[in-house]
């Protein structure tokens, strides 16, 4: 039989290792809640922060700051300490009485002594006329007074144009406009694809005893050549690419094509706008294989709207 002693000792053992794996566990969880308490009291002193925006209220913003504190906006403008910060702020609050400030906290990170929050803010003017919004980092210690900023810093937000942001230059396009002449009509119109990314155009050229042609085209924004190209297919077979510059109020296309029997050809074609019902498409630099192609020179009327019944 075992000495009672030796059941003693295994039950203090076992009781003390209990204690040290609950101490173990009881740490990360204690630590936690520190952790979540810390950012909760980061966000109570964003919160003030845009209160006190709202309030028009520069001195009790500017304490928001510590003494040696900066402002970066988004141009890289440093303004440091809480004179110049204030200064700052009251002349904003001058110029644009009203504005309202709204944060959209994306992130906490605790790193040592300081808070790094970082997310959105949007200042709107008191019409809702203006808005500006940028991404901001804010780096915070923790004082007797809250979490105070020590650096607050302003980054550019604005979105990339779209697509169709580089094609609102062509934008008056869209429509139906006609040519006639004594030697033929040309009739065009143009669409937003579904998607607005792109003008779609047809063309139908019709002349006297002569077969109507059709075309389509397409026109879009290259992102690579930083430029608007146009790509344009034949009915019967043939096919274009242009690349279109604005230059000094017209639009200069230097265009190639295919021919269906193989030849190239190449021009330059210039829209030059008029009034909201008319422009005028010049053709110059005319090379069909090996042969000079005279100059032509449309002028386009907007179609009137089909009467309906």
């Amino acid at each position: 039989m075992r000495n009672p002693m030796y059941y003693c000792l295994r039950a203090l053992s076992l009781t003390i290792a209990i204690l040290l794996l609950l101490a173990g566990l009881s740490r990360p969880i204690l630590a936690q809640n520190q952790d979540d308490a810390a950012i909760a009291s980061v966000r109570k002193s964003a919160e003030a922060s845009v209160k006190a925006f709202n309030a028009g209220k520069a001195d009790e913003l500017t304490e928001m700051f510590l003494p040696k504190g900066e402002l970066i906006d988004e141009e890289g403008t440093i303004y440091q300490g809480q004179r110049e910060i204030k200064d700052l702020l009251s002349g904003f609050f001058a110029k644009f009485p009203g504005a309202k400030l709204a944060l959209d906290i994306q992130s906490i990170r605790l790193v040592g002594p300081v808070a790094i929050e970082e997310g959105t803010r949007t200042i709107t003017t008191k019409d809702g006329a203006n808005k500006s919004q940028f991404r901001y980092l804010a780096i915070r210690t923790k004082t007797d007074s809250g979490w105070r900023i020590a650096s607050f810093r302003d980054f550019a937000d604005d979105p990339l144009p779209t697509p169709n942001d580089h094609l609102q230059p062509l934008a008056w396009l869209a429509g139906d406009w006609i040519n006639e002449g004594t030697d033929g009509k040309v009739a065009i119109s143009y669409r937003w694809s579904e998607d607005k990314n792109f003008l779609l155009g047809e063309f139908v050229v019709t002349s006297p005893g002569k077969p109507t042609t059709k075309s389509s085209q397409r026109i879009g924004w290259d992102p690579l050549a930083g430029k608007i190209r146009s790509w344009l297919f034949d009915a019967d077979g043939g096919f274009a690419e242009g690349c279109w510059t604005n230059v000094d109020g017209a639009i200069v296309i230097k265009s190639s094509s295919v021919n269906p029997d193989g030849t190239t050809a190449s021009a330059t074609m210039t829209i030059v706008p008029g009034d909201k019902d008319h422009f005028s498409i010049k053709g110059t630099e005319r090379i069909v294989g090996d042969s000079r192609e005279p100059d032509f020179d449309l002028k386009i009327t907007r179609r009137p709207p089909t009467a309906t019944k």
